[in-house]
């Protein structure tokens, strides 16, 4: 007696990363000082609102407040900004508050470019640091 047996399954597909996206952060250098000062008052913020914001001294970053956090949460807080003045792009700021001590986290990402800035804490400063976008995201 002979017995076979087939069996099919389904695969995931995964999409191909997109390696002629254009960049966006093509003039602006690898790391951008950040200071977080400017920050608290991103939070009070509403939805809707208007927002000019300055990142280092070479990338002003305008735009408008698309998401916030619930005012109720204070160990906690996020904002998103939609930017006027860089094509797609959009910029998250956390703030998390663990044991007494502040710190913050972000990115500014545009899902149509092969470039972010990431926010990091390094020697006692915030930097935005400029990735590739294929090293942070799998589509």
């Amino acid at each position: 007696m002979l017995c076979s047996v087939i069996s099919f399954a389904q695969t995931a597909r995964v999409n191909e990363p997109d390696m002629n996206k254009p960049k966006l952060f093509t003039s602006l250098p690898e790391k951008i000082s950040f200071n977080p000062a400017s920050v608290p008052a991103l939070f009070a913020q509403s939805v809707g609102n208007d927002v000019n914001l300055t990142v280092g001294e070479l990338m002003p970053f305008n735009g408008k407040v698309v998401s916030t956090s619930s005012s109720t949460e204070t160990d906690r807080n996020s904002v998103v900004i939609r930017s006027n003045n860089f094509e797609g792009a959009v910029m998250t700021i956390s703030r998390i508050l663990i044991d007494g001590k502040i710190s913050y986290t972000g990115r500014i990402i545009s899902m149509k470019h092969a470039d972010l800035y990431e926010l990091q804490y390094r020697n006692g400063q915030y930097e935005f640091v400029k990735k590739n976008f294929y090293d942070l995201v799998n589509e």
